[in-house]
């Protein structure tokens, strides 16, 4: 079957679906392995060390496959070498990047000096709107089901979606919720033009730098062991239940000062668990389309099946 749409074509990929950034875990073999099997992998650029690491990644990720790439920049990462950090994308003439956690407002001159496609993440029809006013190629909507930071006014995606459609014209990608193929015929059933599962592509075999124990808590989760941290201090993200996330919700009962919940919610702990597999000590994100995982496969296997089963909607709606 055609799956063509307007993202397709931006990115010339053949399926429109696109690997999330995944903060300490977007990396070469992930990206490539999406890439490959007709997807759009992405190298996630604020977590690498510094930018002559991004273009290393860049260049590795180049030797696993012809395909079209991007780079993710979580902009809401304080670092003073972005701009450094998507010129050397630009350098390297990545097919596309994606500006996600942050006012993308101040990088778009750069971007568009260079003509380079970029995808804004937003989480509100005013967001997105404004994205589109800033010259995006295509803005990614996020619903409140998203692993990872939303938006502040917890609108699902299927809420969410048709209303940024509606508002815009360029073209519009669902996030938030979706794990297999029935999401993404949902999501072309909203209006939009592709999809971005994150979560999903956690647990898989090419996603190397997440460690075990990570994966078979996504394996084991419903979509009910995930809860919002970060509330108290406006910026809420979500993240699979652990005993230090019990632990941030009671001390955001008690206090919305950053400093006192910095040692909780840093990077630092993030990777206690989804690199070293320390879950009493650390937190991962995750979105409630863990219901939806089930397993660890490769990439392709993954893909593929989701296209058997968005195959198998379109010939019912025939």
């Amino acid at each position: 079957m055609n799956w063509n749409t307007r993202l397709t074509e931006l990115l010339q990929i053949k399926y429109p679906i696109i690997q999330g950034g995944l903060a300490y875990l977007a990396y070469s073999d992930l990206a490539a392995a999406v890439s490959n099997i007709g997807g759009f992998g992405q190298i996630t650029a604020m977590s690498l060390p510094d930018a002559n690491t991004l273009r290393r990644e860049i260049r590795r990720t180049r030797t696993l496959t012809d395909k079209p790439f991007g780079v993710n920049f979580a902009i809401g990462m304080h670092s003073g070498d972005i701009e450094e950090r998507l010129r050397i994308a630009m350098e390297e003439k990545v097919s596309a990047v994606t500006l996600t956690g942050g006012n993308p407002a101040p990088f778009m001159p750069l971007l568009q000096s260079a003509d380079l496609k970029t995808l804004v993440l937003v989480s509100s029809r005013t967001q997105a709107q404004k994205a589109e006013r800033l010259g995006a190629s295509a803005v990614i909507v996020v619903g409140h089901e998203g692993g990872g930071h939303l938006g502040r006014d917890e609108v699902g995606t299927m809420v969410l979606v048709p209303q940024v459609v509606d508002a815009v014209r360029i073209p519009v990608v669902a996030s938030g919720g979706i794990g297999d193929g029935r999401g993404w015929m949902a999501a072309l059933a909203l209006g939009a033009e592709g999809i971005v599962m994150g979560t999903r592509f956690i647990a898989t075999q090419e996603c190397r730098h997440a460690s075990s124990s990570y994966k078979n808590a996504l394996v084991e989760a419903s979509s009910a062991d995930t809860v919002v941290i970060k509330r108290s201090i406006g910026f809420p993200a979500r993240a699979l239940r652990s005993p230090l996330t019990d632990k941030i919700i009671e001390l955001e009962r008690e206090t919305n000062d950053y400093e006192a919940l910095k040692p909780y919610i840093s990077g630092e702990a993030n990777r206690r668990w989804i690199y070293e597999g320390i879950q009493e000590e650390g937190f991962g994100w995750a979105g409630q389309s863990v219901a939806f995982i089930h397993d660890v496969p490769e990439v392709s296997e993954l893909i593929q099946r989701m296209v058997r089963e968005a195959e198998d909607i379109r010939r019912k709606w025939a």
